[in-house]
């Protein structure tokens, strides 16, 4: 692992695997911790092997108080134009980074404005495919953790296939509380409890109604032990990166519930050539996840682990570094 502090500004770069390409996410707040940015760019490592790229994974954080933001991303984005523009560090704008600060971060980046627009949408097709390798979408009751988290492009993507695959939100959460609808929220019922004052219900009582998926991803660890014991579903699957620690994959195993490889389920921009045609790319992003889930599906440690070992046979076979660690909270 390599960290780089720049010089210009309060802002530093993580590298998971040193001497090649390396992509991941920039964030900004008034104290970004690398260790937290460390286990963020070993996902992108462990995402960038399950799908057979040459490349490690990396994360930014840039140090900055809100009215002051602006003007430090600007710094950042200048002091690693040089690698960004040759293709040697690729970050995409994460928590922290409004609109204007990712115009930036984007302006010196080679992928063409068809990716970045097609970005969520990829997203949303892996997490979907996730989904439906535990026994489909059509009918299934799905639980979204952490929507107020999602960046709205990302929110609107996710309900979309969602709903059109037939499966219904009877619960989401944010971090203020929740709502439940055991009918299923259509749309317009979803943006109204999302807008309302007081949230109806709070936050632990909405992840643990009554469902057969979570999809979480907010934050690092957002699905704790204590958390698993309460929940009823029968799959977790990651719309973000590690949202299952430890010892909750160990609880939610014992009670049977297959928790899917989230930096599998999350990957679909990575899947993709980013320069070629887009089009079709959502159904081949659901076909790429779909084959490795596959793979892993019967892993005697379940599809988390077993999706691990199964990129660390790549990691081996082309590097001899090793990040240290799994991508778990």
């Amino acid at each position: 692992m390599q960290l780089q502090r720049l010089e210009s500004v309060d802002a530093f770069v993580v590298r998971d695997l040193e001497g090649v390409p390396a992509a991941g996410v920039v964030r900004s707040a008034p104290k970004i911790l690398t260790d937290g940015a460390t286990w963020l760019a070993r996902s992108m490592t462990y995402r960038f092997a399950s799908f057979e790229r040459r490349a490690g994974g990396a994360s930014a954080g840039v140090n900055a108080r809100p009215d002051d933001r602006a003007a430090a991303i600007a710094s950042f984005a200048s002091a690693v134009e040089a690698d960004v523009a040759a293709g040697e560090l690729l970050l995409e704008p994460g928590k922290g980074i409004d609109a204007d600060g990712a115009a930036v971060l984007r302006a010196g980046d080679p992928r063409p404005d068809d990716w970045w627009a097609a970005h969520h949408d990829l997203t949303a097709a892996g997490v979907l495919a996730g989904l439906v390798a535990v026994g489909g979408a059509d009918g299934t009751r799905v639980i979204l953790e952490g929507v107020d988290a999602m960046a709205p492009a990302l929110r609107t993507a996710l309900v979309g296939q969602l709903l059109a695959g037939g499966a219904r939100i009877v619960a989401v959460s944010t971090s203020s509380g929740g709502a439940v609808a055991p009918d299923g929220f259509d749309v317009e019922r979803l943006e109204t409890a999302l807008g309302a004052d007081e949230p109806e219900v709070g936050a632990e009582a909405a992840l643990a109604a009554e469902a057969d998926a979570l999809l979480a991803g907010s934050r690092a660890g957002a699905i704790s032990h204590e958390l698993a014991r309460e929940l009823a579903v029968r799959t977790v699957v990651g719309w973000g990166p590690l949202p299952v620690t430890a010892k909750a994959l160990a609880e939610l195993g014992r009670a049977g519930c297959v928790v899917q490889p989230d930096f599998v389920t999350t990957a679909g921009p990575s899947i993709v050539d980013p320069a070629g045609p887009l089009t079709d790319a959502p159904a081949a992003v659901a076909s790429a996840v779909a084959a490795v889930l596959a793979e892993v599906a019967d892993h005697e440690h379940g599809p988390l682990l077993g999706a691990c070992l199964r990129a660390e046979a790549f990691l081996a076979s082309w590097t001899a570094e090793r990040p240290f660690g799994r991508p778990i909270a």
